[in-house]
């Protein structure tokens, strides 16, 4: 546990360092949130028109921490894990090393750059204009097809196919195991970016789940799972400092679906798919409450919710951010308790 906490350590100490500098470039640059005043339209609901007004003064804040974190986790990762094999350090895993490496960051890597490729088209005003711009469904169409690649990765490569349910036991699914997978990869991609609206309230979550399934690799001495996670945590703590209520940065899109994709991963290469429902809590609420919206609207032409995902009905409401923020930090520490428990059972 002691190489894992230095690791956690050095992680968070590289991104303290590189973050304001990062932050000093994302001014330069402009790659800032825009002004959304101009997207209004007549036919938007007074609640929508009272959240912009809310958050008209996070206008010109950076966006990109998402970038920062996936690039120093990679580059530190591809430094590190040669290093300590070399010296001499037991590598265990459930899994052949390489298989679950490339598994692990070709999700990471994959849905940042989709991310980012969205994130430069809004600022800059790409997407408006038309030009290569992601429509919502084109998104979701290549969001599925990486999810689809990833779970037949998880199938055919690592030849997981089970599901341990507990109280009742181990479930073999076999090629069914695909489209499962496939579904959360996708499902936890877009339920972390509609969570991302508040300052820390994404990033927050996803730290107390990443430590609650870091306890559950290392208690099942996967090694770079083990690894992988510690310095995704100690990025995570550097950034959610200059990310909490007032924010200096954003996390952006490339950040939104990275870290969504690969919490979900997270859990199926730990076996843990109920723990991860259940340790994912939050952002299964969230998620869930934007998809009904969307849904409603679509087949009924009517809203389920004045607004959604949860926490802009809360702020629009009433409740300030900050206690928004701090009170579902508090439901995800008992739901990671919760879904420990359950992941022992």
């Amino acid at each position: 546990m002691a190489l894992y906490l230095g690791i956690l350590i050095f992680s968070f100490i590289v991104t303290s360092i590189a973050i304001v500098p990062f932050i000093d470039y994302l001014y330069r640059l402009r790659f800032t949130r825009r002004d959304e005043r101009a997207d209004i339209t007549a036919t938007d609901t007074p609640e929508f028109r009272k959240l912009h007004q809310l958050h008209s003064k996070k206008v010109g804040t950076p966006i990109g921490g998402g970038v920062l974190i996936i690039t120093l986790v990679t580059l530190l990762y591809a430094l590190l894990f040669p290093i300590i094999s070399r010296l001499g350090v037991y590598i265990t895993s459930a899994f052949p090393i390489k298989e679950e490496l490339n598994i692990i960051f070709f999700t990471f890597i994959s849905f940042g750059l989709l991310g980012l490729y969205d994130d430069i088209m809004k600022i800059f005003g790409f997407a408006k204009t038309g030009f290569f711009g992601l429509r919502v469904r084109h998104k979701l169409i290549i969001q599925i097809l990486l999810s689809v690649t990833i779970a037949s990765m998880l199938f055919f490569n690592l030849r997981v196919q089970i599901v341990n349910i507990p109280n009742i036991g181990i479930l073999n699914l076999g090629w069914l195991y695909i489209p499962l997978a496939a579904f959360l990869i996708t499902a936890f991609t877009n339920s972390f970016d509609f969570t991302d609206g508040l300052d820390g309230l994404s990033c927050g979550a996803l730290l107390i789940c990443l430590l609650a399934f870091w306890a559950l690799a290392v208690a099942s001495l996967d090694t770079p799972l083990s690894i992988f996670i510690a310095l995704w945590i100690g990025g995570l703590i550097a950034f959610l400092y200059f990310n909490v209520y007032p924010a200096r940065i954003w996390l952006g899109n490339a950040g939104g679906l990275a870290f969504g994709a690969t919490l979900a991963v997270v859990g199926l290469l730990l076996g843990k798919i109920v723990a991860l429902l259940v340790i994912g809590g939050i952002f299964i609420v969230e998620g869930g409450s934007s998809f009904l919206q969307i849904m409603s609207r679509k087949l009924f032409n009517r809203r389920v919710f004045p607004i959604a995902p949860i926490h802009h009905l809360l702020q629009v409401r009433g409740w300030e951010e900050p206690k928004i923020v701090m009170r579902a930090w508090l439901a995800g520490i008992m739901l990671a308790i919760f879904g420990l428990w359950l992941a022992q059972l």
